[in-house]
C-alpha cells in the first residue's frame, strides 16, 4: 500500500502570522531608509522565498538592497519573537485536523517559504514539531512555485505524487503543486482569495479547517 502525504504550507494556512510578518517587513524597508510598503501588498507575497518576496514589492531597488531588506526582516523578526511581541496564532481547528488526517494514516508534511529556523520555532511554540515527518524551507530547497520542495518531500516520505496534496493559502502554493504534478487543496482562510486558488488549478477550496480532511480524504483515497 502506497504512503499518502498531506504537505501544507505553514504562513496563512497553519498560522496566522500576518501582522508579524508586516511588522517586520516594515523593519526591513526602515533599516534602508525606505517607507514601508502596504501592508495588503506584504500579505501578497507571504510564501515566496524572502528576497523574492522582497523584490516585488520594490522592483526598481537593486538585488543589493533586496538582500539588505531581508537580512533586516530576519532580525526583526527574531527580535521581536525573543521579546514576546511577535504572534503566529494556530487558526481554529488545526489539531482537530491534523489528528484526524493522521488517524485516516496520512503522513504530515509542511513545505513554507519560512526559514527552517523560523518554522522551528513556530512548531515548538504550538508544540507541534513532531506531527511532521518532512518539513521543507525555502532557504533549504528552491522556494515556491517551483515544485523541488514537493520532490523533496516526496523523497523524504517515502510518499508518491499520486498519494500527495498540497494544502495551501496561495497562488503560489497551488502553483508548486502544479508543477510537480501532484493534488492540492486551498483554503479559503489565508492571504489570497478563493476565487484565485481556483484560478491557479486547485483541485478544491475549503472553507474551515472541519471541512479538510474528508476533502483530503476524498481526493487521494481510492477504494
Amino acid at each position: 500500500m502506497s504512503l499518502k502525504l498531506a504537505l501544507f504550507d505553514c504562513d496563512g494556512t497553519l498560522v496566522d502570522s500576518q501582522h508579524a510578518i508586516v511588522a517586520a517587513m516594515e523593519a526591513g524597508f526602515a533599516d534602508q531608509g525606505l517607507p514601508p510598503p502596504a501592508a495588503r501588498d506584504v500579505r501578497r507575497v507571504v510564501g515566496l522565498p524572502l528576497v523574492d518576496a522582497v523584490a516585488r514589492l520594490a522592483p526598481t531597488l537593486s538585488v543589493t538592497t533586496h538582500e539588505a531588506i531581508s537580512e533586516a526582516y530576519k532580525a526583526a523578526f527574531y527580535r521581536n519573537r525573543l521579546a514576546g511581541t511577535h504572534s503566529e496564532p494556530l487558526f481554529d481547528g488545526v489539531v482537530a485536523a491534523l489528528d484526524a488526517l493522521e488517524a485516516a494514516g496520512f503522513l504530515l508534511g509542511i513545505a513554507t517559504g519560512k526559514s527552517r529556523r523560523g518554522l522551528d520555532a513556530t512548531l515548538a511554540h504550538h508544540g507541534l514539531a513532531h506531527r511532521f515527518v518532512t518539513l521543507q524551507t525555502s532557504d533549504r530547497v528552491a522556494g515556491k512555485p517551483s515544485p523541488d520542495m514537493v520532490f523533496a518531500a516526496l523523497a523524504e516520505s517515502g510518499a508518491d505524487a499520486a498519494g500527495t496534496v498540497v494544502i495551501g493559502d496561495t497562488s503560489f502554493d497551488i502553483l508548486m503543486a502544479r508543477n510537480a504534478r501532484v493534488r492540492s487543496i486551498g483554503v479559503a482562510w489565508g492571504y489570497h482569495d478563493g476565487a484565485e486558488l481556483l484560478a491557479a488549478g486547485a483541485d478544491l477550496l475549503v472553507q474551515e479547517y472541519a471541512a479538510l480532511p474528508d476533502a483530503v480524504r476524498g481526493l487521494l483515497v481510492r477504494d
